[in-house]
């Protein structure tokens, strides 16, 4: 116990020498907005701005499953290319929804299936049709009399 109680003392001397807060640098960007609000029931929100153009703001509230939080918000930046990014986002039961214009979109349902790709579902009917006859395949070089 006495060690514990020494180790404990000799940890709360350096603890001061262990950390090093990080030195300012050219490249910290100011905070020129920071707002924070948190109730006692789970509900937040918070808005953010900095100096470089990062716009950023949130709000959830425990209205999901079993409490858990439901959140939407937003954040925008200027990236390096010099383009605006603008995203929303929602996060609830149904997981993480961002919506944006820079985001890949995928293509439209339904879409025009290839050729190729309904000859082969064809080919497979067939295959199992047979199978199901018990008829033996001869398109992948089975064995068979001639």
């Amino acid at each position: 116990m006495k060690f514990m109680v020494l180790a404990l003392l000799v940890a709360a001397a350096c603890a001061d020498k262990l950390y090093d807060a990080p030195s300012a640098r050219a490249d910290d960007i100011a905070i020129l907005r920071d707002d924070r609000v948190i109730e006692d029931d789970g509900r937040y929100n918070f808005d953010m701005e900095t100096a470089n153009g990062i716009v950023m703001s949130e709000s959830g509230s425990p209205d999901g499953p079993e409490g858990a939080i439901n959140s939407a918000g937003s954040f925008s930046y200027t990236a390096p290319d010099g383009s605006d990014i603008h995203l929303q986002y929602v996060a609830d039961e149904n997981g993480f929804q961002p919506q944006g214009d820079h985001l890949p979109v995928a293509p439209e349902f339904p879409h025009p299936i290839p050729q190729f790709v309904l000859d082969q579902i064809a080919f497979a009917a067939e295959e199992d049709a047979r199978n199901a006859r018990g008829e033996v395949s001869r398109s992948y070089g089975a064995p068979h009399d001639d």
